[in-house]
């Protein structure tokens, strides 16, 4: 549109039923804009909510997995928890390794436990046995 005075700026937001909405004012003659002032508020809102919810990242264990690699994945697992990220924690059971399901349980239970030394967690979603192996998810309390 160009320059226009605030008057006709004014006048031409009313007539449309918008908002007259300044951008800048850094600069001489401030930009502003004629948008729904609402809507505007509405699209911020469900960016910022986005960002907040982080991702989902995930850490796999394996069934012979050693303490210290345990140490490792928790460390690993408290820097995505520390940045927002929910954890998908998950061990991959392969062949007869599917049989010994209470010793891949105790596995994820020592990891769960040497991460609470580290960092208080909660559990979004219980250890859950699925196709392919165990699965939980994990947040920051």
């Amino acid at each position: 549109m160009g320059i226009v005075p605030f008057e006709e700026a004014a006048r031409l937001a009313i007539e449309r039923k918008l908002d007259l909405v300044q951008v800048t004012e850094k600069v001489m003659p401030p930009v502003c804009k004629i948008i729904d002032y609402g809507k505007y508020l509405y699209s911020l809102q469900k960016k910022t909510k986005i960002k907040k919810a982080g991702q989902l990242k995930t850490i796999r264990l394996g069934f012979n997995i050693s303490t210290h690699d345990l140490e490792i994945r928790a460390k690993q697992t408290e820097n995505f928890l520390k940045k927002g990220n929910n954890v998908r924690v998950e061990m991959v059971l392969r062949g007869r390794e599917k049989a010994l399901v209470e010793f891949a349980r105790g596995k994820i239970k020592q990891f769960l436990e040497i991460l609470e030394k580290k960092i208080p967690i909660k559990i979004e979603r219980d250890l859950k046995k699925e196709a392919r192996g165990l699965t939980m998810i994990i947040a920051k309390a």
